[in-house]
């Protein structure tokens, strides 16, 4: 029998932005994507990965320009001679920034569009939309408007309107970012039950793999532009993927430390004999003590609705000078409708939000902007100049507190030297988060807030932002991030707030929160992998 022809096949494939660019996205990509189910692409931030998934939909060539070289071919059939529309039905993909592809008033009409635009009878779409909604997880939000969800729930809403075309391949492009542990959990459930019967083929782009590569066939790497890695994720694993800009699992990274080939995938299957417990005491986190300093950010007793729906219900807590906190909790827990209230973006509609003792309902957004700076979750809503240097020093220009040596500083620790003289728009999503983090540390802020400072990012980024925000806390700055990343936050917040039904359910360090198993369920969230170990380690030592 001869084997089936590759549903995705690339040959010689390149691809710039400008057609005058010396160094190509993609230079001579080849790949041929046949038997497998679950295809992972991994790479750092601005490696290609999300170009390379734009060619498989047509988006490239035919959204956006540059020059397009080779070949690529999804189900047989070229992409350059299919318009994106003719290939929408049989390529879905979801972007890094779902809330570009959102523009409907509800949900269900969100999920309904792409149905309609195929000419199916309303029974038929009905059915679908529900299905796609139960599958995954947001039947409670059919009649929500898209853009009042939160990051995670745009992305859920997203997945469940490309899932209801049933496309013949999906392509996710950092679909675990901005979802919280259990919604995690519930779309690899989702990606396990597409039924194989049907042939559709999965395609991530995703940096957490400790998400992907146990579910994926088959897993690729690429830098500058090429493959450099192509096999069996446990395989692929085994090897010095760091040197790549990947953060490996800790099962892998454990098994590497153990001498195992091929690597283990999952933490729970790791071998705990003999010494393997001084072996790897150096890749649990240890978060280092900080804080203890005045208070410099108040929030007491706060509440806040949409319209009558309460998101936020008499939250009070309390931000010291020299802290690391992590705010955790499920999508659409109210974390960013928290945070908004923070720096004046939001103002209590109950309660009192104070910076450095300057009550936020009284004080002017820009005299709140020399204390408190914000990242968004999604960089591109705060993004309005031509060049990266121009996007940095416009906080500090018009507050009049620019310092070309503090700006060189920033762009040098956060890898944004070589980017400084380009559109902030065209940068990957992980180099768009990196300038957002140093626009917002430009005017030296005495607080930080950071929603989803992670996403999206490799491992030397994230290497890099963690020292960052603890020499800040050693000069005395308070940092408050927002993440489902619990591994970052595990590693780097001594204190996490635990945000569920809109009031702070608990307030306490990581290991202690996690302990907790009742409450992490009721909170939507999940122990780390970390967490997990140390259990089992500290379970073989009594042994």
């Amino acid at each position: 029998m001869s084997s089936p022809s590759p549903f995705i096949e690339v040959a010689r494939l390149g691809f710039s932005y400008r057609q005058e660019s010396q160094k190509p996205v993609l230079a001579g990509i080849d790949l041929a994507a046949g038997d497998d189910r679950y295809l992972l692409i991994a790479g750092a931030s601005g490696s290609g990965k999300s170009t390379l998934c734009r060619t498989f939909n047509g988006l490239i060539p035919h959204f956006y320009g540059g020059r397009f070289t080779g070949r690529v071919l999804v189900g047989g059939l070229d992409t350059r001679t299919l318009s994106v529309g003719r290939l929408f039905d049989r390529v879905g993909m979801v972007s890094q920034n779902p809330e570009a592809q959102l523009f409907n008033r509800t949900v269900g009409r969100e999920i309904a569009f792409g149905l309609e635009s195929l000419g199916l009878a309303r029974v038929e779409i009905r059915q679908r939309i529900l299905e796609a909604a139960a599958a995954a997880g947001i039947e409670d939000l059919l009649e929500r408007a898209p853009h009042q969800l939160s990051g995670g729930e745009q992305y859920l809403t997203a997945v469940a309107a490309i899932l209801a075309l049933r496309p013949r391949v999906l392509i996710l492009d950092e679909p675990f970012a901005n979802l919280a542990p259990l919604a995690t959990a519930r779309l690899r459930r989702v990606l396990a039950d597409i039924d194989e019967g049907n042939r559709t083929r999965i395609v991530v782009c995703e940096h957490r793999l400790g998400l992907t590569a146990p579910d994926a066939d088959r897993m690729i790497v690429v830098c500058d532009g090429r493959i450099v890695a192509d096999g069996n994720p446990a395989a692929v694993l085994s090897g010095d993927v760091r040197s790549w800009a990947l953060d490996p699992p800790l099962a892998a990274a454990a098994s590497v430390r153990l001498g195992l080939r091929p690597a283990v995938l999952d933490v729970g299957k790791v071998p705990l004999g003999g010494d393997a417990g001084r072996r790897l005491d150096d890749l649990l986190p240890n978060p280092p003590a900080t804080g203890g300093g005045d208070v410099l950010l108040g929030v007491d007793h706060v509440s806040a609705h949409y319209g009558r729906r309460p998101v936020l219900k008499d939250v009070s807590f309390e931000l010291r000078r020299g802290e690391i906190v992590a705010l955790v909790g499920a999508n659409g827990a109210g974390k960013t409708t928290l945070v908004r209230h923070l720096n004046g973006l939001m103002r209590p509609g109950k309660g009192r939000v104070a910076v450095c003792g300057r009550d936020t309902r009284r004080a002017s957004t820009s005299s709140l902007a020399r204390l408190v700076a914000l990242v968004f979750q999604n960089p591109d809503s705060q993004f309005f100049k031509l060049t990266v240097a121009d996007e940095i020093r416009v906080a500090p220009r018009a507050l009049g507190i620019e310092a070309e040596d503090w700006m060189a500083l920033l762009a040098r620790r956060l890898g944004l030297t070589g980017l400084m003289e380009r559109a902030p728009f065209r940068l990957s999503g992980g180099e768009k988060k990196r300038v957002a983090v140093a626009s917002a540390l430009a005017t030296r802020p005495e607080v930080l807030v950071l929603d989803e400072p992670t996403a999206g990012q490799d491992l030397l980024f994230r290497q890099a932002l963690g020292d960052l925000l603890l020499d800040l806390a050693d000069e005395g700055r308070a940092v408050l991030m927002v993440t489902h990343d619990l591994a970052f936050a595990e590693r780097y917040a001594a204190r996490w707030l635990v945000l569920g039904g809109g009031t702070i359910a608990a307030d306490g360090a990581p290991e202690q929160i996690m302990a907790d198993a009742a409450l992490m369920q009721r909170c939507g969230l999940l122990p780390t992998d970390a967490f997990r170990l140390k259990r089992r380690l500290e379970a073989a030592d009594h042994a």
